[in-house]
């Protein structure tokens, strides 16, 4: 039988070892994300310009950055264009608050 500390332990691992958080831990996605917030919604082309990494890897960079719902993107003719997912960070930086704010009293009472 799991104990109510065990399954605190593991929906914060679990919560932890996420997508969101999986991406964020990329220092050269973390470069990208301060583009997009200095500059605001770009494509590919423009952010590979402005960090250190070939084009492909920056449009590698940003496809995981869209599957953790960090960023959108609208494609416009040949040009793809991605821009911060505010709705997305919101949503899921309120899951985690939710979650940790039911797991504190299993695991660090105060």
């Amino acid at each position: 039988m799991t104990s109510p500390r065990e399954t605190a332990a593991a929906a914060c691992i679990d919560a932890l070892d996420s997508a969101f958080f999986k991406a964020l831990s990329e220092p050269a996605r973390v470069a990208i994300l301060r583009v997009l917030v200095l500059q605001g919604r770009a494509d590919v082309g423009s952010i590979a310009e402005q960090v250190p990494q070939d084009r492909s890897v920056v449009a590698r960079h940003l496809q995981v950055l869209e599957r953790a719902r960090i960023l959108r993107s609208e494609t416009e003719g040949r040009h793809t264009f991605y821009a911060i997912d505010g709705d997305g960070v919101l949503e899921q930086m309120k899951a985690l608050t939710t979650l940790l704010q039911t797991l504190q009293p299993l695991c660090c009472p105060r």
